[in-house]
């Protein structure tokens, strides 16, 4: 979805989706989505909507390869995080999901974000967590092949 950012563009600059999710400030997010022009805009909630359905695929993704390296793993406690990484996910993607609705709310509202803004950052970083230490755990695992070409069960 990252060809979509080509267009988000704001006083001859371009921002991105990260630098609304993590870097910029109040003050920078509301200044950027209550002054956009209307492609950009538009571009800006197409990116948002688009990513609806997105989402299902990328934490239904990372859930998989979680429970495909459970299946690999003997260790129980590591099974047991794996699973319950593989059932975070879900709540990976309703933290998007209210991640997406406070900008599509924002965009369209154009009140004071302060009050929510902190809610809204603790929304962003608990998604970012879940989805990263379930992909950088699994992904190894679900790849440990053994020197032959079998799979080799990880501890």
């Amino acid at each position: 979805m990252k060809w979509l950012e080509t267009g988000f563009y704001y006083k001859d600059s371009l921002f991105t989706i990260i630098g609304l999710e993590i870097s910029y400030d109040a003050g920078r997010v509301m200044e950027i989505l209550y002054n956009l022009q209307e492609p950009v805009s538009t571009l800006l909630r197409a990116h948002l909507y688009f990513d609806f359905v997105f989402m299902a695929g990328a934490y239904g993704g990372i859930a998989c390869l979680c429970m495909m390296a459970r299946y690999k793993t003997r260790r129980a406690w590591l099974r047991n995080l794996l699973l319950a990484l593989a059932c975070l996910q879900l709540a990976a993607w309703g933290c998007d999901i209210r991640e997406n609705l406070f900008l599509l709310n924002w965009l369209s509202a154009k009140t004071d974000i302060s009050s929510t803004f902190t809610t809204y950052h603790l929304v962003v970083i608990i998604k970012w967590c879940l989805a990263i230490s379930g992909a950088l755990l699994s992904i190894p695992l679900s790849l440990w092949k053994r020197k032959n070409g079998t799979e080799k069960s990880v501890f």
